[in-house]
């Protein structure tokens, strides 16, 4: 798989609109916890301060991050920012030819920048340089920068250095006794910051921090020792590895044919089913018939007409079976089906054998095609068999067919599926509930489940505040128990110090009431 293939399956496994842990991301905004501190650290330092800047942490600590952020929340029409990169060109000469290129000198000397530092400064403008991976430079670029930063009684340009820990020693080689520089060491997140990093980089994606469980994300912050782009790197590699086991969980290997359970079960109730018909149905054999009567065994379709023209047949009461095709035309009813001996009456009307007032042998005509079935059998003036034998056991199955006990036992299934809508009741209670909220307000997110069982359950034994509601994540439903509703983060937030030490386990976190009610509206 190539790797543009591979990250559209990673996106749209997670339904995600762009990769939300790559280094620069559509739309990002800059992490406020730590690294806010620091931003507005460094413009006061640029204003006051008249000392070259170190900003200083490992490889992943975010320093290019926070570099774009300086120069993004600069005035743009007051500062004039100049980036230069110490990769390929950390000598003194690489440096000062980028800086002279960016300022418009042909001369890529300090004295040339310097002079034209000052000519910005007159038209009210500062210059801020900012030098990327500064612990590539060498002794002579160090200098010259060092140099730029001093500047002249006239003006002088900020400098930056963003850089590994390496470079402070370097310069106070070079700085000897003097203070030159003003060192700023980035610190690592704390798990809860690094839950909020996050939930920030899933959400500008489209997602939430439900794709990460609790303690998924105590081991990201573990492997990462809470660098934010180690965290970038582990979380990805996360979420990789639980979409390739999700995937490899579905495929099973194929061993020749297997027919579903369902399917399975469907057939053997059809077999047993049939086996039941066949055994139940009266058997048939030739009897001996009134003289003169046509004698033949019933067959369908019953398309054998008698010497009137209409299909005669012949109900035999001996004990063998008879091979009735069933096409076309019905051939015993549910009692009969459901109670063996139990007398019932034919599509006709007529006792079938079985019937204590049926004779041995009757024969009836049936009646011309698309007449409609009566309870009194059809007029036989013309067959010779008594119609006072069929008058006889006409009136004898009528009230025993009745009370057969088929239609008793089938409601007791249909009773049972009614205690879904009390689920689905609560659920919409719920959903209510947050749909009245401020959207303003904050609410505690306790855990998510996907049993909504599990979710009641819970809400039941911690009673109060609790409540949930049904989401739809990676197509599967998820319902999400929260607690309390809160004017500000502030008060959600001494809320979760209050809560049982159990809930607290699952690291609880604030999250406002219009992002629920958006989840809410997208499930809808």
């Amino acid at each position: 798989m190539t790797s543009l293939h591979a990250d559209e399956a990673f996106l749209g496994h997670y339904q995600l609109s762009h990769d939300p842990f790559a280094p620069r991301v559509p739309g990002f905004k800059f992490f406020p916890a730590q690294r806010k501190p620091v931003l507005g650290q460094l413009h006061h330092l640029a204003r006051y301060s008249q000392l070259l800047l170190v900003v200083t942490g490992p490889l992943g600590s975010g320093k290019t991050l926070l570099r774009q952020a300086l120069v993004a929340s600069t005035n743009k029409q007051s500062v004039q920012s100049v980036v230069v990169s110490a990769r390929g060109a950390g000598d003194a000469a690489g440096v000062l030819r980028q800086v002279a290129q960016a300022l418009d000198v042909a001369n890529a000397e300090p004295t040339a920048i310097l002079k034209q530092v000052v000519q910005l400064g007159l038209t009210g403008q500062e210059v801020y340089l900012l030098v990327d991976d500064a612990e590539q430079l060498d002794e002579s670029a160090l200098e010259a920068l060092l140099a730029l930063a001093a500047g002249t009684p006239e003006g002088r340009p900020h400098v930056f250095l963003f850089g590994e820990a390496s470079l402070i020693a370097d310069l106070e080689q070079l700085s000897g006794e003097q203070e030159l520089f003003h060192v700023i060491e980035l610190q690592p997140y704390e798990e809860e910051e690094t839950r909020e990093y996050l939930a920030q980089r899933l959400e500008g994606a489209g997602q939430g921090i439900e794709l990460f469980s609790a303690q998924q994300i105590s081991d990201i912050h573990e492997s990462s020792d809470g660098w934010p782009g180690t965290i970038n790197q582990v979380a990805r590699d996360a979420m990789i590895e639980a979409m390739i086991a999700s995937r490899s969980a579905v495929k099973r290997p194929k061993m020749g044919f297997t027919m579903p359970k369902k399917h399975v079960l469907a057939i053997s109730a059809v077999v047993v089913v049939a086996v039941a018909a066949a055994w139940l149905i009266p058997g048939r054999s030739k009897a001996p018939t009134a003289p003169g009567a046509p004698t033949e065994q019933a067959q369908l379709p019953l398309g054998k007409p008698t010497t009137n023209g209409a299909p005669a047949v012949e109900f035999a009461g001996s004990g063998q079976p008879t091979n009735l095709p069933m096409v076309g035309q019905p051939v015993m009813r549910g009692p009969l089906a459901e109670e063996a001996g139990a007398i019932s009456e034919g599509d006709d009307g007529v006792p079938v054998e079985g019937s204590s007032a049926t004779p041995p042998t009757v024969t009836t005509v049936a009646p011309p095609p698309g007449a409609t079935a009566s309870p009194a059998p059809v007029p036989a003036a013309k067959p010779t068999p008594a119609p006072t034998q069929v008058a006889t056991a006409k009136p004898t199955p009528a009230p025993v067919v009745k009370p057969t006990p088929a239609p008793a036992a089938k409601p007791a299934p249909v009773a049972k599926p009614a205690e879904k809508p009390v689920t689905v009741a609560k659920a919409a209670a719920g959903s209510g509930w947050y749909g009245s909220q401020p959207a303003k307000n904050y609410v505690v997110q306790i855990l998510g489940t996907s049993s909504e069982a599990n979710a009641q359950a819970f809400v039941k034994e911690q009673g109060g505040e609790y409540r949930y509601f049904k989401k739809v994540l990676n197509g599967k439903p998820l319902y999400v128990i929260t607690y309390g509703s809160f004017p500000s983060r502030a008060a959600a937030d001494s809320a979760i110090k209050a809560l049982p030490a159990k809930v607290q386990a699952g690291k609880p976190w604030p999250r406002t009431v219009a992002s629920v009610q958006q989840e809410l509206a997208t499930t809808r």
